[in-house]
Order: structure tokens, then sequence, then C-alpha cells
């Protein structure tokens, strides 16, 4: 509503008392205290949805208050702060740590129980050979020369399983998954009963009888340490050879802003190929950053920003329903005649952020190859100095980044960056390329053209959680159309799997003959 009309509307009635002119005068300062608020409350700024990450927000707000010039005159920003914490915010923390808590705790009860399986698995052989010679030493018939070259047997297949169980198993573990490895699971129970059973038939023919021929039980021992190697064979076919082979073409796309890829994946279990979705993203896909994609919202506020609406009738006449309804329409009404013009503006919009771009990526360069042209004159300088008046790759790179910070700053500013590197990561980067020798265009690649995720800070992406969204069971294998959701904090991963086609091919046989031509020249000949 216009204030003016709310004012001239109160001066007409307030002429007949003084009490109606007190009430006017009440009104008329708590109309202004409304307008001075609602001109202070364009400094606020407003909290994004709890789905929105509080690292993109602060960066899109930092974008919007400050200019591409702030690092030229100021050094610090004070004030109060504009974050606070909700009872949804400190649930949501409160959650996350008892799942990392359940994580870890479940990540070393499976690891205990591991090493109490290979414990049992190695020692079994070795009880063996020798519980009859603590039990009944007396009554064992001598080990003779087949029995003591079984002795090495026993030991260096004892060793090849150890060597090969630690390099199949205790490997660093790159994920924790939701559920159980349901191959791993069934090898762990199939060792477990095989032990089990030979532990059990050695009790009953060997211990209770006292067997005394010890080179048959060493033979048995033998065929245990045989066997298990078969089973360790095994877990290399299901566990590594089976998901080689290409099966499914899985079409990943990020949900923000449509980034696509494509991969080959095999016989994998829908948690497994989520893993190496998930190892693909870090690598293949562009840093994900949601200040680009504040442009459209920033835009459409922009448009609704400039309508306003005003109530002619006063703020007795209608029901606020009404008013809420008639203001709604009036602003679909205006927008809908501003669609018309708003890819002019959205063009131009666009014209003259890529000719920013350009103009700031021009100064870039040229101030990057100053800097890296006066390093090249420090080292010919201090070649003719003393030894140890020479400066390291750090001190250069802390003497010469001043002189190209600020247009970097400003191109990191234009192009939505600034948040992806801070000044420590630059300095390191700029003492590697010196140490490194590399050219300026070398060290303008890592700011000039978005890398993957990877790259950058641990903080940045490594610090994630991911939750997997799948309608069947994780632990069931991909199938053609199976679709599943990789969220994460500000954005998700949809993965949509094909399956690859049969590919049939024939042969076609071409007579080699079929390709030979005679060339007829004339037999008379020029002179």
């Amino acid at each position: 509503m216009d204030t003016e009309s709310t004012y001239s509307g109160y001066s007409y009635y307030s002429g007949r008392s003084r009490g109606s002119h007190r009430h006017g005068e009440r009104s008329r300062d708590r109309h202004k205290s409304r307008s001075k608020d609602s001109r202070s409350e364009k400094s606020v700024t407003i909290n994004t949805p709890p789905a929105e990450p509080l690292l993109g927000d602060t960066a899109v707000r930092g974008e919007q208050v400050q200019d591409d010039n702030w690092g030229e005159t100021t050094t610090a920003v004070t004030g109060t702060s504009e974050h606070s914490l909700s009872q949804e915010d400190i649930v949501r923390i409160t959650k996350d740590l008892e799942d990392s808590v359940g994580l870890d705790c479940r990540r070393y009860f499976t690891r205990t129980l591991a090493i109490i399986l290979g414990l049992l698995v190695f020692l079994t052989p070795l009880a063996f050979l020798v519980l009859p010679h603590i039990l009944w030493p007396d009554k064992l018939q001598s080990c003779g020369t087949a029995c003591e070259g079984l002795f090495i047997s026993v030991a260096f297949k004892l060793l090849i399983l150890l060597l090969a169980v630690w390099a199949l198993f205790f490997r660093p573990a790159r994920a924790g998954l939701p559920r159980v490895y349901v191959f791993r699971a069934l090898l762990a129970v199939l060792v477990l009963l095989f032990v089990i059973s030979y532990w059990l038939f050695y009790g009953v023919r060997i211990l209770d009888s006292q067997d005394e021929n010890y080179q048959g039980i060493v033979q048995y021992a033998v065929s245990l340490v045989d066997a298990l190697l078969f089973i360790h064979y095994l877990a290399i076919v299901l566990l590594e050879l089976r998901q080689l082979q290409p099966c499914y073409s899985v079409c990943v796309t990020r949900s923000t802003d449509g980034e696509t890829r494509h991969y080959n994946l095999g016989q994998l279990s829908i948690q497994r190929a989520a893993l190496a979705i998930i190892e693909h993203y870090y690598c293949d896909f562009p840093v994900h950053n949601p200040a680009l994609l504040s442009a459209s919202k920033s835009r459409a506020a922009k448009h609704l920003a400039g309508l306003k609406v005003y109530n002619v009738d006063g703020p007795g006449n209608n029901a606020a329903a009404g008013i809420a309804h008639s203001q709604s329409r009036a602003m679909i009404a205006a927008a809908a005649r501003r669609r018309d013009t708003s890819h002019n503006e959205l063009y131009y919009e666009e014209a003259e952020h890529e000719r920013r771009v350009r103009k700031r990526r021009a100064r870039l360069v040229v101030a990057v190859e100053e800097a890296f042209t006066h390093i090249k004159r420090m080292q010919e300088e201090e070649q003719k100095k003393a030894p140890g008046d020479v400066m390291d790759p750090r001190e250069a790179a802390q003497a010469i980044f001043p002189s190209m910070a600020r247009a970097l700053q400003k191109y990191l500013r234009t192009t939505k960056q600034q948040h992806c590197h801070s000044m420590e990561s630059i300095q390191q980067h700029l003492a590697f390329c010196i140490t490194n020798n590399m050219t300026p265009k070398a060290f303008l690649e890592s700011y000039l053209t978005p890398g993957p995720t990877v790259q950058y800070s641990r903080d940045f992406w490594r610090a994630r959680q991911w939750t997997l969204i799948s309608e069947a069971s994780v632990t069931n294998g991909l199938k053609d159309g199976t679709i599943f959701l990789l969220k994460c904090v500000d954005f998700s991963l949809v993965v949509t799997s094909k399956k690859i086609p049969y590919i049939q091919m024939s042969e076609e046989y071409i007579d080699p003959k079929s390709h030979k031509f005679v060339l007829r020249l004339q037999s008379e000949t020029s002179v």
C-alpha cells in the first residue's frame, strides 16, 4: 500500500476531534517506523532453505554485497554475523555425528572380525602339525624324507597365502557402504565353514584316536592349505575379474546444471556402482559452482523488484485474502507483459558478461606474463649473488604475487570462482610453477579453465557425505533401466543404467583377385 495515500486519508478524518488527531499522529508515527523498517530491511539477507549449502550461500551473498574492487582499499570486513543455528540445523548436525560414529564403529568391527578370521585360518594348519607332538609324542611314527619335504611345502604355501590375502583383503577402505558386500560376506562364511569342518574331522579322526601316522597328519594339513589357496582364487574371480567386462552404460546427470557424463560398468551391485560413479565424478565432472546458478534467480528477482502494487480503496474495505489474491494476479500479469522483452535483456546481459570476462582475462594474462618476466630477471640477478642470498621459490612467489593479485582477484570474482581459490592456495601453486620452471600459460590454466573437483582443496570436496536413494535394494545388481539417486548437500546425481546391446558381427570375404586390373598402353610412342 502506498504510504502517502494512507497519510492523506488519516489527515482528512483527523480534524473532527483532538483524540482522533492524536490517533492520527500515533498512526503516522507507526507508519513512519514501518517505512524506516522497510528501508532498513533492504540490507538484510534472507537465509536460504536448509537444503542450500552454507558455503555456496556465503559466496553468493559476498558477490551481491561487495563489488569487484573490494580488495583494493579494504583489508577486513567486520560486523554482526548473519548466520544462526535453528533447531533443524542442530538436529541435522547431531544426526551427522551419530552416523559418522556408527560408520566408524561398523568399520572397526568388520576389520576386527576379518583379523580374527585370518588368524584362525593361518593358525589352523600349524595347530594340526603341533598338537600331536604335544598330546601324544611317544606314539608318533618318525617323519621321513617325504614328510620333511611336506613341511617346506606347507611353509611356502602359507607364505604365498599370507601375501595374497594381504594384497586382496587388507587394502585401505575407499568408502563406507550402506550395506554389506555380499560376495565378501559369502566368502567369509565359506572359509569359516570350511575351517570348522576341517577341525571337526581332525578332532574325531585324529585327536580321539591319537593317530600314529604323522605323515598322514602332515598331508591333511597340506590339503587344508591347498583348499584355502583355491578359495582365494575364487575370491579373485568374484571380487575382481567378474566386474571387468562392461555390461551396462550408465548416464550420470548433475541436478543443478545438467552436466552429464557416460560410463561403462560391469556386473556390480547398486551400491558398488554408486561408489564407482562417485569416484569418476570427482575426477571427470567440473567443480560445482553454486554462484553461477544464482544468475537466473537474481534476474527474476530484479524483474519482480520493480513491480509495485497500490491499494486505492484503503486498508479497511477488502479482506486480507482478497488483497493478497489481487496483488498476486497483478504481479503475474505484469510479469507476463515483460516476458516479451526478457530475452533481449538476457542477450545483452550475457554479451556484457562475456565482454567483461574477455577484458579481465586479457588483463590477467598480461599481468602474469609481466610477473614471470620479472622472475626471470630476478633469477639472472640471483645467479650473480652469493649462495646464501638466493631466494627460495616460496619467497619469490610472495614477492611477485602482489603484482598480479588485483587482476587475478577481479577475474575470479567476475567468473564467480573466488570461493574455490584462496590466497594461500594461489601462492602455493605459483611457488610450484616457479620451482618446476613452468610458463605463465601453465600457471593460468588452473584459473582460466575450471578443473575437476579433486584438484581443489580437500575442505571443498572431501568432507562430503553422499546418500544413496534407490527403489530396489542396494545389494541387487544393476539391470536395464535401473534408476537411483546420489544425493549430496547442495545437489544430486541422477543415474540411469542401460544394458549394452548384444553385437552380432558377420564376415564378408573379398576375393583379392577382384581388385586386379590390366593397364594397356599404346604401342606407338611419340619421338
